[in-house]
């Protein structure tokens, strides 16, 4: 079998409406499918306002805002009629199901009746995002909820071994094969480190900025951010906050770090600046699958502190590219931040060692591992039929 005879029908709670982690490598193996001569169609709610111009044929998917704080996100009710009628006419070859949302269960019920393999990506641990919207004793019924449907797929591609053991632990016994993520390596390089762009944000050049980079939102870890710099400001310990990007509780972070620069959103090459002009990244989120922002630090030669959680152990090595914290161990954190400010030459040296390993991480060789796994499965699937 070879790519051109694939037609994937790729389902997604979010493709193009917020930009983020997920959409980004969604929209990235899409353009890598396409190239090889793979028939994709991609089936998700979509907004009015795009946040950005999607790779592929989109289906819109009837959807509602999602309640309460996280309102720019959207949830798909079901399979309706029309989408039904569009699958069949499309006649997909693989099913691939991005969520454990209420679209994902339904088009895995649809695939399975008709015997079309599915598989199943991880980009976002949900069931720890309850703990951050005080509902975390429901977080055994979520981790339910994604058990039952990572077992009804053919393949479930998770994005490291750390995230792999999460699953297996749940209890599923699915076959699991790694899709890693990758690097635009000429975006993301120390060379992009910009001196003048710092001082236009008030930042001098003896100043050491402690980064945080994504989508400002609670469940990355903004309450430990937040506290682990008011502690490092007690300790006399010259550091500054540096915030590359925006979202919903920005107003509510830049009241808890009150000396924090905020540079606003940022793409392309302008990302790219903004990430080497760092000194140190901290990320104590514990959402993460992967850690595409962990990585972008590292390539851009930025020491990292992070949480030791799934998204930073299967890249962070402990003492050579960064150092790795319990969760929520503010003294921890604020303890390993000091000693790399204090000491210019470990700061260096573990960027240094941080961009030399994400220089393996490359989209050709990631999304790669996705198409094999297609192929097999579609193998396989044309085998028996």
């Amino acid at each position: 079998m070879q790519p051109s005879d694939l037609r994937v029908a790729l389902f997604s709670g979010n493709y193009n409406y917020t930009r983020d982690g997920p959409t980004q490598a969604l929209n990235l193996l899409v353009g890598f499918l396409l190239r090889h001569g793979v028939a994709v169609r991609i089936y998700a709610p979509t907004t009015s306002v795009p946040a950005f111009e999607h790779t592929g044929d989109l289906v819109s998917v009837r959807s509602i805002a999602l309640p309460g704080e996280r309102g720019e996100y959207r949830m798909a009710l079901g399979l309706p009629g029309a989408i039904r009628r569009d699958l069949k006419a499309f006649g997909p070859t693989i099913v691939h199901l991005s969520a454990p949302d209420i679209l994902g269960h339904r088009a895995v019920s649809w695939a399975r009746a008709r015997h079309i393999p599915c598989v199943a990506s991880l980009h976002t641990r949900f069931e720890t995002y309850l703990r951050y919207y005080h509902a975390g004793m429901l977080e055994p019924l979520l981790v339910g909820v994604q058990k039952r449907f990572y077992e009804r797929v053919d393949r479930v591609m998770p994005p490291a071994e750390s995230m792999a053991a999460v699953v297996r632990g749940w209890g599923v016994k699915t076959p699991m094969a790694i899709w890693s993520r990758g690097i635009d390596h000429d975006r993301f390089t120390p060379a992009r480190r910009d001196l003048a762009w710092r001082r236009s944000l008030g930042l001098g050049d003896d100043d050491v900025a402690v980064g945080f980079l994504g989508r400002v939102v609670k469940e990355k870890g903004l309450d430990v951010f937040a506290e682990v710099m008011a502690k490092l400001r007690r300790r006399g310990v010259p550091a500054r906050t540096l915030v590359v990007g925006e979202g919903p509780a920005q107003a509510w972070f830049a009241e808890q770090v009150p000396d924090a620069v905020f540079a606003g959103f940022q793409s392309g090459d302008d990302l790219g600046r903004a990430v080497a002009s760092m000194d140190v990244f901290f990320n104590p989120s514990v959402t993460e699958t992967f850690g595409n922002v962990t990585l972008e630090a590292m390539a851009a030669g930025v020491p990292v502190v992070a949480a030791n959680a799934t998204g930073a152990i299967d890249l962070v090595e402990p003492g050579i590219t960064g150092f790795l914290v319990p969760p929520r161990d503010c003294e921890a954190y604020a303890d390993a931040i000091a000693r790399i400010v204090a000491q210019p030459d470990l700061r260096a040296g573990m960027g240094a060692a941080g961009h030399h390993k994400a220089s393996g991480y490359r989209w050709d060789a990631a999304n790669q591992a996705v198409l094999d796994v297609y192929l097999e499965l579609a193998t396989q699937a044309a085998n028996q039929s």
